[in-house]
C-alpha cells in the first residue's frame, strides 16, 4: 500500500524566456489553495491526500497541469472551480473529471 491514497503534484515552473508555462497561469496560487482545501476537508496525511509542487512536468503547452497518482491522471486547469470539481469527484470519490483531462 502506497503512504498516501493519492499524491497530486502541481507544476509550477516558470519559463524566463517567455514561452508558455505553467507558472504564468496561477499555478502556486492554485496548488496553495489545493492544500488548504483539502487540509481543511481533513484529507491531508498518511494513508490520505497530499498535495504538492513541482517542477516541471513538461506538458506546459497543453496548459498548467497536474497529475494525480497512483492513477496517473493528467488534468489542465483554468481558476478554482476546476480544482473544486477536481478535489470533490477525483479525490474524495475517485471520479475522472473527464472534461479537464489532457
Amino acid at each position: 500500500m502506497s503512504y498516501y491514497q493519492r499524491h497530486v503534484f502541481f507544476c509550477l515552473n516558470v519559463r524566463e524566456d517567455g514561452s508558455a508555462c505553467c507558472g504564468c497561469h496561477n499555478a502556486s496560487e492554485m496548488q496553495q489553495y489545493a492544500k488548504s482545501r483539502i487540509k481543511q476537508m481533513g484529507l491531508n496525511g498518511e494513508g490520505r491526500i497530499r498535495i504538492n509542487k513541482s517542477g516541471c512536468l513538461d506538458r506546459c503547452d497543453e496548459g498548467p497541469c497536474i497529475v494525480v497518482y497512483p492513477e496517473g491522471v493528467w488534468y489542465t486547469y483554468v481558476d478554482k472551480q476546476d480544482i473544486d470539481e477536481i478535489i470533490d469527484s477525483h479525490l474524495v470519490k475517485g471520479e475522472v473529471v473527464e472534461r479537464l483531462l489532457i
